[in-house]
């Protein structure tokens, strides 16, 4: 009998091994993808190597941030970033799911993992940014409560700009996991996923 693969989260370091990987990936995707619509070419590896380089994370650190990474089966496979913009209100950046993991359930995890970090750092409030080429990620938003608002930032790649209201209490609503004793989150069903 095989046993079922779940999905864990842990806060870590940004700079850690597994977080580096993952936002190089995840980096390179979204980069990616702007390119190929725009221009009809890829990332420059130059621009890319710049563009990791220069974007390491550090406000995604204690105290006003956290960066909580996925893995699936205990393999890195995904992040989810929150950073306090203000007392009330953190930022949700760097959601990512490795594309031959997506479809189990992880962004969703990660997101109201996410959540519950923004919580546990005083926010009530939950915002973000996203492109129109990300529709998945568009979806995926609109799935877990979040809704349109006016721009909250000057970003020049940002087209959609969304809030959510945390609310009191953590996500743990059936099937979105709960936080363990060991600070790991685990989906609510091993092997099955939230989305």
């Amino acid at each position: 009998m095989t046993t079922p693969q779940v999905w864990t989260l842990t806060a870590e370091p940004f700079d850690s091994p597994a977080a580096r990987a993952l936002w190089r990936a995840y980096y390179t995707e979204v980069s990616d993808r702007y390119y190929l619509l725009h221009e009809g070419r890829r990332t420059d590896p130059a621009e890319l190597e710049r563009g990791v380089v220069d974007h390491t994370g550090a406000e995604l650190a204690p105290p006003g941030g956290r960066l909580l990474v996925g893995r699936y089966g205990g393999e890195p496979a995904g992040t989810a970033g929150v950073r306090l913009r203000d007392a009330g209100t953190a930022e949700l950046t760097r959601v990512f799911v490795l594309p031959e993991l997506r479809g189990r359930g992880g962004a969703a995890l990660l997101v109201r993992g996410a959540e519950d970090a923004a919580r546990a750092l005083g926010a009530t409030r939950m915002i973000l940014d996203t492109r129109d080429d990300l529709v998945e990620a568009r979806a995926l938003y609109a799935r877990l409560g979040y809704t349109e608002t006016e721009p909250h930032n000057a970003d020049p790649y940002a087209d959609h700009w969304l809030a959510r209201s945390l609310g009191q209490g953590a996500s743990g609503a059936p099937g979105q996991g709960t936080i363990g004793a060991q600070g790991q989150r685990t989906s609510g069903s091993p092997g099955q996923g939230v989305s």
